[in-house]
């Protein structure tokens, strides 16, 4: 998702969807490590990006509403 869409969302869907996005990098990572490879390896890169994106919004919005 791109950060715009997120930005969307609340914080308890941002959290929600960070467990899906943990789990699934958790999974491949399994995976690689019992098969010794993966389909698309730059997943993991792109699922670790994702999991930093959403917990920048998730404190960009935890700062706004202390604010």
């Amino acid at each position: 998702m791109k950060a715009h869409e997120l930005r969307d969302k609340s914080i308890a869907e941002l959290k929600a969807r960070l467990d899906d996005e943990k789990q699934a990098l958790q999974d491949m990572k399994f995976n690689r490590a019992i098969a010794g490879q993966l389909e698309n390896p730059a997943r993991i890169t792109m699922t670790r990006r994702e999991i930093a994106r959403i917990h920048t919004i998730i404190t960009e919005k935890q700062q706004e509403s202390a604010e």
